[in-house]
């Protein structure tokens, strides 16, 4: 699922996905606002730094570190107001 917010500006915001052609409604900047990695354990951590966020996790599953990503950052940066 896709989160694309676009403020009265009509400045965008989403978490990057192929279910839109993002390219087709103008310029892009794109960034990378986390990351998703294992430790030495196999245990897997989203890590938000990149967007002043949170170390999440650890997670048995990377499916899991990913959908605590999405949640966060849907919640902390994509739906907010600017």
């Amino acid at each position: 699922m896709m989160v694309l917010v676009i403020g009265a500006d009509g400045v965008s915001r989403c978490l990057y996905g192929e279910e839109i052609p993002l390219g087709e409604m103008g310029r892009l900047t794109i960034s990378r606002a986390s990351h998703v990695e294992p430790d030495e354990a196999g245990r897997w951590w989203a890590d938000l730094s990149p967007v002043g966020g949170p170390r999440l996790g650890p997670f048995p599953r990377r499916s899991e570190a990913l959908t605590a990503e999405r949640e966060w950052l849907v919640e902390h940066l994509i739906s907010r107001r600017p």
